[in-house]
């Protein structure tokens, strides 16, 4: 179409599929994927959308211009070329975040500075002020990305990190990323189509995004403010028909989400953020031990969870509580899928059972995997037959 434009979806490692499948239902052109980034063409009405209902995405970025870059220097005059007050007014905030993979160009803090520096040296040179640097709250966003002599400028179209729901008013100890926690869900083929539970839920993150899943609620609808909010060309009323269109896709759910939690403050925790996102009606949080559970009815039950990894949370013989795991889904939960995440490998040995399938992921800088068990009942053969 004649208004669309060329923009980039970052993302976790491995959930890059994922995100291409979601922007191509929501309806994007263009699609290729990268590492840790989908790029995809759109209009503005779509970007709007991509912000508001991407639940894999972290960032959307819109490019503005690229170049070729050897010295710094050329990215000062590169920068300072660019028609800046399009974007933004002098009396207008901005903060610059940079990426560099060169081997020119090493620190992207300073290329970040650089890129500030012409930025607002562009400003004072034509109208005497110059705009302030605000990075927690600025009035424009920009990304720049170096990759050798390529140099890419972005405006950052989502503001904070698109993991930063809106709902999560407290987190517990070690909580896993929103972001990838859907993405987890979405891997683990969970759609809402049976019970769910996550049997150490933690501040119940699982439980939120399991629930916005099965609802089709928008992943983002919680947040405050999204970047091109505070843009020159924000389209409010466009803004709206997006959302009031993504509200009315929301489904109801029949089966039950359940969390199970041994700390006190956890749960109070847990409980504070599903209120928040105003999704109580469908998830119910317990004071359990797993290892003192077992599956409540006959129903098929799929499981998703994030146990610790002696890492951020510390385990008096984490060897012995993955034997625990095991034990657990093998007596208590047989008819049952159970899907979990962890970095601890040797751990993961004691679970003493066979993974039928295995992904590489990453838990912050942490290198995880995401292992399923299946939880045949009776014999596996009998249960294949």
């Amino acid at each position: 179409m004649e208004n669309n434009f060329k923009m980039i979806a970052k993302t976790l490692y491995g959930l890059e599929d994922l995100l291409a499948k979601e922007l191509q239902e929501l309806g994007a052109s263009s699609i290729e994927k990268g590492i840790r980034n989908v790029s995809f063409e759109g209009d503005t009405g779509f970007m709007y959308k991509a912000n508001l209902c991407c639940r894999t995405a972290i960032k959307i970025l819109k490019p503005i211009d690229y170049f070729n870059v050897f010295t710094e220097d050329d990215i000062y005059k590169k920068v300072y070329d660019i028609p800046w007050e399009n974007y933004m007014t002098s009396d207008g905030s901005l903060a610059v975040n940079a990426t560099v993979f060169s081997e020119v160009f090493t620190h992207s803090q300073y290329i970040a500075l650089k890129t500030k520096d012409a930025i607002v040296d562009r400003f004072r040179d034509r109208e005497g002020v110059r705009p302030d640097v605000d990075l927690d709250h600025p009035t424009l966003r920009i990304n720049i990305h170096i990759d050798r002599n390529i140099c890419t400028i972005s405006l950052d179209s989502s503001g904070e990190s698109l993991h930063k729901r809106g709902y999560k008013v407290s987190s517990a100890l070690a909580p896993i990323n929103e972001v990838l926690a859907a993405g987890i869900l979405m891997l683990s083929g969970w759609r809402g189509q049976c019970d769910f539970l996550d049997p150490m839920c933690g501040s119940g993150t699982f439980l939120t995004e399991a629930a916005m899943i099965a609802c089709n609620i928008p992943a983002n609808l919680n947040r405050d403010e999204f970047g091109f909010e505070t843009w020159p060309d924000f389209d409010e009323d466009l803004y709206e028909i997006i959302e009031s269109a993504s509200l009315k896709k929301i489904k109801d759910f029949h089966f039950k989400i359940v969390g199970y939690e041994i700390d006190p403050i956890s749960i109070k925790k847990a409980k504070e953020n599903v209120k928040n996102a105003n999704l109580q009606d469908f998830i119910e949080i317990k004071e359990q031990n797993f290892f003192e559970s077992k599956k409540e009815h006959d129903k098929y039950l799929h499981l998703v969870f994030n146990p610790p990894y002696d890492e951020r949370l510390s385990v008096k013989n984490i060897e012995e509580f993955y034997g625990n795991i095991g034990n657990t889904l093998k007596h208590g939960y047989p008819g049952s899928q159970a899907w979990m995440i962890t970095s601890n490998m040797d751990a993961l040995k004691c679970v003493g059972l066979r993974p039928s399938q295995k992904i590489k992921l990453f838990n912050g800088k942490l290198e995880a995997k995401l292992v399923k068990y299946e939880m045949y009942s009776g014999s596996k053969k009998a249960s294949k037959q």
